[in-house]
């Protein structure tokens, strides 16, 4: 890959950072260090854990290899004088012993620091100025955690000190927007250690707002032809083993028992597809049954790598608005048009539709043991995707060895506030698990033919929507959406009985996710708890509003409203409600 001016810059910052560890940690080992997005990472093999203070110290040892100005330069070795020059960096001996025979093997030195390296670098140690390392943390050699652990320390750099200091605070404002961290403050969901990783645990306020995405989610789609069904959490193995979950996936299941010594082996479902099939097998099926389009709110399971857990991002169990439509050939690009268009519905309600970015992942054709069927199969199901898209003229990249193992699909991407891209919603094309499963369906001519599969979420899974939106609106969700919508401080006792009275008037009128704070606080105490909650609107009431039959409105967004009329609150909001408005 080529690299522009910025990349090359970070890039060399890694090779400076790279020498800072030498110096400071001799004993440390080369692994690798290469310039990111957001800018650059080195991976060493050492005992010692890098905490905050050696960061600190490493970038004042960066800036005195910098001001030493040295020279960067590449070199060539043969293999032999290469390994010899490395032979105490095994990773980096590792590397080169995988290089094909009559690759060039390039090194880049400065200073007494020699690494292995393709390059390209700038010429002087001095040009690095605008820099700083922001964590460390553990990365498993070559992503795999069968490896070894190595520490890695993540830093940016920039072509001068304004833009190094604007990325900083964008880095602080996405710190205070992470949904770990504001999450957590907002009581929206916790973690327990003795319960497990990747197993969050949902409080109040946090499930009331899961549970009005399902609400919405399954209204919307049953609007749309979409049938419910409610399938079982486990099966045995012999239903994976059909699908080809069992030889393509089972390292991601949880199975429950041992083949060798148990009659029956169960596993916890890693998605729902073999089991809503079972709903078309029921019973017989002509052309007149199709499209058949079955969806449901699936709790899943998968055995995600410890490493790879993150917050409601990357769980163990969760819970996806899935579905399954079984259709004929001349019914699949309109019917994969109307799962885009439930999609792009949700992500534009939500205001996520300007964050996301669409993949086309095709099969990987030189690694064909992680996929069913045949090459022929694979170009006609791509093929028919391809033209899928093209026609309804979406902006797509490619991502080769990311398809599903049955048939490719098009993954709907979005990055989170620290910029780490992760899938959001699929729509998957396939025409392989029909055949496994024996479904078929009489056309208008007689003949048996198996339908064609489309796999969709309509929102995705639901814990990785909620973090999203917790990021994009700093956990100020939009009213509809909000856990409390109205909180009600009465000024003074004398004040509460009003208050309930207002209050009841809401809730027949569907308001109903109030709250009335009626401590003995200072208003000014209440007011800030208030807003610290995020709650989108803050209804006072004192003395005048009795007199008058009003409630004095505050709104998270436009501040102090003034009294208004109850009946009148209530329409504006209502309105607000009804029209998820942002």
């Amino acid at each position: 890959m080529e690299m522009n001016e910025l990349q090359t810059l970070r890039h060399s910052a890694s090779h400076v950072l790279a020498q800072a560890v030498k110096r400071l940690y001799p004993d440390a080992k080369l692994a690798i260090g290469p310039a990111i997005d957001t800018g650059f990472y080195y991976d060493f093999d050492t005992e010692h854990t890098f905490t905050r203070e050696d960061l600190d110290a490493l970038e004042k040892e960066m800036k005195k290899i910098a001001k030493e100005n040295l020279k960067i330069e590449r070199f060539e070795l043969p293999r032999d004088e290469a390994l010899e020059l490395m032979k105490d960096e095994p990773y980096k001996v590792e590397l080169i012993n995988e290089l094909p025979e009559g690759e060039v093997i390039s090194f880049y030195k400065q200073g007494d620091f020699v690494d292995l390296c393709a390059g390209p670098h700038v010429n002087y140690t001095s040009k690095i100025k605008a820099y700083k390392l922001l964590s460390a943390t553990g990365a498993y050699w070559r992503g795999d955690e069968k490896n070894k652990m190595l520490q890695r320390i993540y830093g940016t750099a920039f072509m001068n000190k304004t833009e190094l200091e604007e990325h900083l605070e964008k880095l602080e404002e996405a710190k205070k927007r992470d949904h770990n961290k504001l999450g957590r403050e907002l009581e929206l969901f916790t973690t327990v250690d003795y319960i497990g990783q990747g197993l969050p645990v949902m409080l109040p306020k946090g499930a009331r707002v899961i549970q009005l995405l399902q609400r919405w989610v399954e209204d919307e789609e049953q609007k749309r032809g979409w049938q419910l069904t409610k399938t079982p959490l486990m099966a045995k193995s012999d239903l994976y083993k059909i699908s080809g979950h069992w030889d393509h996936y089972k390292d991601g299941m949880f199975v429950l028992g041992d083949e060798e010594k148990d009659k029956e082996v169960f596993a916890l479902r890693p998605m729902t597809c073999p089991f809503q099939y079972q709903a078309f097998l029921n019973r017989g099926r002509s052309y007149r049954d199709l499209p058949m389009r079955l969806n449901e709110t699936s709790t899943l399971f998968r055995n995600e790598a410890s490493g790879e857990m993150h917050g409601l991002i990357r769980v163990r169990q969760f819970t996806i608005s899935e579905g399954h439509l079984m259709c004929t050939p001349e019914q699949l690009e309109d019917e994969f048009k109307g799962c885009l268009e439930l999609t792009n519905y949700m992500l534009e309600t939500l205001g996520l539709k300007e964050d996301v970015s669409y993949r086309f992942s095709q099969w990987d054709p030189d690694n064909r043991e992680k996929y069913i069927g045949t090459q022929e199969q694979w170009d006609e199901a791509q093929g028919v995707m391809k033209t899928i898209l093209d026609d309804l003229g979406i902006e797509y990249k490619i991502g080769i060895g990311e398809a599903a193992f049955y048939g490719p699909k098009l993954d709907i991407q979005i990055k989170n506030v620290h910029g780490k891209e992760d899938t959001l919603i699929t729509i998957q094309i396939d025409q392989m698990l029909a055949e496994k499963f024996g479904m078929e369906y009489v056309d208008k001519d007689g003949t048996k033919k198996k339908p064609y599969i489309i796999h969709r979420t309509s929102i995705g899974c639901y814990e990785r929507t909620l973090a999203l939106l917790i990021e994009k609106y700093a956990g100020a969700f939009p009213t509809w959406l909000a856990p409390v919508q109205i909180k009600m401080l009465p000024i003074a006792d004398r004040h509460l009985d009003y208050v309930y009275e207002v209050k009841k008037k809401l809730e027949e009128n569907g308001i109903i996710r109030i709250e009335v704070d009626d401590r003995s606080e200072k208003l000014g105490y209440k007011l800030r708890e208030a807003q610290l909650e995020k709650v989108p609107y803050m209804i006072v009431v004192g003395d005048k509003d009795i007199e008058n039959g009003t409630v004095s409105v505050r709104s998270r967004k436009e501040g102090d409203m003034g009294p208004k009329a109850v009946d009148e609150f209530i329409a504006m909001i209502k309105e607000e409600i009804e029209t998820k408005r942002r």
